[in-house]
């Protein structure tokens, strides 16, 4: 008998996340061939009057052939991934991989141009015409990645994703009301202090509509207004490489030093192309049940009393002119537990500790999120 909790995963995706209506045609990718989501989510796309396609991936097959792959491959594989995608109005990506470092020994030229072709084409096509939304799955991986037994994390993780994301959007309204408004952003902590400007560009609420599991408010800064120091306290996984301890320091809203356990890696990504030293997008996570990291950016950007502040490519909606091939949420985390920090909106406190101090923000404090 299936787990009823994954039912409800599946009709919450379908009926809420990209709101599937009678006619439309959804793509439900899966990378780690998790069949009881995937087919729960074919019945519930019937069930909305939708049409679903299945495509299937495994990310040990996809080390084999990107490890080789040749640049027009890629672009081959992109072409034929996008005209696929092109007729969908919706698109559900369930990453369920055994191995989160599967990747980290293709060629970082390998990935580099997995990034400016397959990737390229999911923010060219899937993030601009579809409405989408991409989660993980759980498995005895991602549990010893939050140091967790394999059932304690399974509850946890229907927990967080099954929440009421509704309830959540209402609380957010305040917040993304007070960011609209903010001109200066100043952010404290140990071995911080940053400022920025994001005046005049939106922020965006996300609540279950994209991001399962969600909680946070984004926006960006205005790109050459960043200067100071962070120092990032939680891990940071990109192409299967876990960086530790990264220090950036901004002049102008470029990164002009960047340090971590392997310095010389994280300043070639960081040389990727001119967009990937300029930040694309600044978020505060208020997700009440994730409290720590775990190698995992669908999670760890969520933490409750966190903000990431993600070198790269800006969101269209939120967009601050910065385009690069990379767009790396890195995640610090504010809460007494890691430090403590400030955020000053206009120089007015707003957040102390991972806390909401102003009382139009007090509903998105975690004791009133659950």
């Amino acid at each position: 008998m299936r787990d009823p909790r994954i039912q409800q995963l599946a009709k919450n995706l379908i009926t809420y996340s990209v709101n599937l209506q009678k006619g439309e045609k959804v793509l439900i990718e899966n990378f780690g061939l998790q069949k009881e989501l995937v087919n729960a989510l074919v019945q519930e796309a019937y069930a909305a009057g939708g049409f679903p396609f299945v495509l299937l991936k495994d990310h040990s097959v996809m080390r084999a052939q990107y490890t080789q792959a040749t640049e027009e491959q890629m672009e081959m594989i992109a072409k034929h991934e996008g005209d696929l995608m092109n007729q969908m109005d919706a698109y559900i990506g369930l990453r369920s991989g055994d191995n989160i470092n599967e990747m980290s020994d293709v060629p970082s030229e390998k990935m580099a141009l997995y990034e400016k072709t397959i990737f390229a084409m999911h923010r060219k096509i899937r993030i601009k015409k579809t409405k989408w939304c991409v989660l993980r799955y759980p498995n005895a991986s991602m549990a010893q990645s939050a140091s967790m037994s394999t059932e304690a994390f399974e509850d946890f993780y229907f927990e967080v994703c099954n929440l009421d994301y509704g309830k959540m959007d209402d609380a957010m309204t305040a917040l993304k009301d007070l960011m609209d408004k903010t001109d200066k952003v100043r952010i404290t902590g140990p071995g911080t202090d940053l400022s920025f400007s994001i005046k005049d560009i939106p922020s965006i609420k996300c609540s279950g509509q994209n991001n399962i599991p969600d909680g946070e408010v984004f926006t960006a800064p205005v790109k050459d207004s960043v200067n100071g120091t962070i120092s990032y306290n939680t891990p940071s996984p990109y192409n299967g490489f876990t960086f530790e301890n990264v220090q950036l320091t901004f002049e102008n809203g470029k990164i002009v030093k960047a340090t971590a356990n392997d310095s010389e890696r994280i300043n070639k990504i960081f040389d990727t192309d001119e967009g990937s030293r300029y930040v694309g997008e600044f978020a505060i996570g208020v997700n009440p049940f994730i409290k720590h990291p775990m190698k995992d950016i669908l999670f760890d950007e969520k933490i409750d009393g966190s903000f990431h502040f993600t070198p790269g490519q800006a969101y269209e909606e939120a967009y601050n002119g910065n385009e690069s091939n990379i767009h790396w949420d890195m995640v610090m985390i504010q809460r007494p537990d890691y430090g403590g920090g400030e955020i000053f909106f206009d120089d007015v406190l707003i957040r102390k500790d991972g806390v909401f101090v102003l009382p139009e923000l007090e509903q998105l404090n975690p004791e009133n999120l659950k």
